[in-house]
């Protein structure tokens, strides 16, 4: 039976994407380790995503840009992240698994499963694929715009991360539409 179990990574960031995984796990490929990718250390993700890559039947990742945040908001976006995950996926599950408590509109049947990251070996495998995804594009955004620090806080709103946007003002990479860039000097813009 295939299902495939999806998520994201990124929701909270004042900047970069939102990305969403999906991923069907392979019953007769066991991976150790699978868990919520934000209980693990940065080593740990990258060596089980790098078995979930190797072991699983599929496994996809899409992202809804800075843009599409603002345009439709957090939820919407990452909603349309899950849906491109699925769409991509290289092989057709019968059901699809989703953490949280909403589900994108997909071609086959889908259910919320909140704490599923935790609980839901599928989901799990799907947060540690969005998670590396999106830790490395933001690893790449600290080399575009290095004044800001992504590639050590990944987006979130930490002390240095608020302190360079004080300073330095918004790069394209933000999320215009969040609080704390919508305070931040605009001279950039």
């Amino acid at each position: 039976m295939l299902i495939a179990g999806i998520d994201e990574a990124g929701r909270g960031p004042l900047a970069g994407p939102v990305v969403a995984a999906a991923v069907i796990l392979d019953p007769k490929r066991k991976i150790r380790g699978l868990r919520d990718s934000k209980m693990m250390t940065p080593e740990a993700r990258d060596h089980v995503a790098a078995e979930i890559r190797t072991k699983s039947i599929a496994w996809a990742f899409a992202a809804s840009d800075v843009g599409e945040i603002d345009a439709l908001n957090i939820l919407r976006a990452t909603l349309l992240a899950m849906r491109r995950a699925f769409e991509a996926l290289t092989v057709q599950p019968i059901e699809a698994l989703i953490d949280g408590d909403h589900c994108p509109d997909l071609t086959c049947p889908a259910y919320a499963i909140v704490k599923g990251d935790r609980d839901v070996p599928a989901i799990s495998a799907a947060s540690i694929i969005a998670k590396t995804t999106r830790d490395a594009m933001l690893v790449e955004l600290d080399r575009q715009y290095p004044v800001y620090g992504f590639a050590r806080h990944k987006g979130y709103g930490t002390p240095e991360h608020l302190a360079a946007l004080d300073l330095h003002g918004p790069c394209p990479a933000h999320r215009r539409s969040f609080a704390p860039v919508v305070q931040a000097s605009f001279e950039f813009w």
